[in-house]
């Protein structure tokens, strides 16, 4: 019986609907899509190489955000080639690895991000508070360490989401009315009992939140407390500032995460959770270069610079 059910899966197909029930759409969300994962793609990789070659950004925030645009850059480029290819081709279909595949990569990414911001708000935190200790505290050697860290949670989130869906079994061609391969894709097609991949995705979803934003509340609190005690209106105004970019990019993918994932509700409509995924697969990669750079004058100065010198060049 199980050698049965392992053959029906490996011959499953999903079917992603997208938007296509929305015809006369697929043209001008064709380009919209393509438009944003240019500049998410120019942003990102922008965002790396700038950080690169200008040495007053060689250090660990910076060091960190780049990590932060490798990962945005990484997980848009395994959702949206497929979305953009949906809109303009019949053949909708995917196979179950594929899809598993793109999941599983997809929640390397998210889980990661979520362990770098919580990093982000730490180094804020050391920078903020504890200023004197700031260079021991983050030293190059506990930077590296603090990325391998969230790398290999991301990982092992993603081997413990895949492994639950793994033994889930497929039985037909389903149609899935989403764009992207979603938790909620394998369930909503499983033949099998789905209650204990349910209860794995829910213990580790709202755990790896609920922990990480912990971390990032617990960071800004002090921060608030030790910014609220400087005598100097300037300094004030510096130190919020600096944590301004960070604290915006927290919250857009903090609330989407929360409306998706760990609030679900049964009210929900298909077209609420692929607004809602287009927003964090699509949305966020390309928000968060443009949040960091458009507030930080080192990261234009060295835009402009690349600009001259390729102008320039021609």
């Amino acid at each position: 019986m199980v050698s049965t059910d392992k053959n029906q899966s490996s011959v499953a197909v999903f079917i992603l609907l997208g938007f296509s029930e929305y015809p006369k759409l697929q043209v001008p969300l064709f380009l919209l899509f393509l438009t944003m994962y240019a500049v998410t793609v120019l942003g990102n990789i922008g965002m790396i190489v700038v950080i690169k070659i200008n040495p007053k950004l060689h250090t660990p925030m910076y060091f960190f955000l780049s990590h932060l645009s490798f990962v945005d850059f990484c997980y848009s480029t395994i959702v949206t080639p497929k979305l953009l290819e949906n809109l303009v081709v019949e053949d909708r279909s995917i196979s179950i690895k594929a899809c598993i595949s793109q999941f599983s990569i997809g929640v390397t990414c998210v889980v990661t991000e979520a362990l770098m911001l919580s990093v982000m708000a730490y180094d804020r935190f050391v920078a903020i508070c504890y200023p004197l200790l700031y260079t021991v505290s983050m030293s190059p050697k506990r930077c590296a360490l603090l990325v391998t860290v969230a790398y290999s949670w991301g990982i092992t989130g993603s081997t413990i989401l895949t492994y639950s869906i793994l033994i889930l079994s497929f039985c037909e061609t389903i149609i899935i009315n989403n764009f992207v391969c979603e938790y909620s894709v394998f369930l909503f097609a499983s033949c099998s009992d789905i209650h204990f991949s349910e209860l794995i995705f829910s213990i580790f979803a709202n755990f790896n939140a609920f922990s990480t934003l912990m971390i990032i509340l617990t960071s800004y609190l002090f921060i608030s407390v030790t910014i609220l005690k400087m005598h100097s209106g300037s300094g004030r105004y510096k130190a919020f500032s600096t944590c301004a970019s960070h604290l915006s990019a927290v919250t857009i993918f903090y609330g989407t995460i929360f409306f998706l994932y760990c609030f679900p509700s049964s009210n929900n409509s298909w077209l609420v959770v692929k607004v809602g995924s287009v927003f964090y697969a699509v949305v966020i990669p390309m928000l968060n270069p443009l949040i960091y750079s458009l507030r930080n004058n080192d990261v234009k100065k060295t835009f402009r610079k690349l600009k001259e010198l390729k102008i320039i060049s021609q």
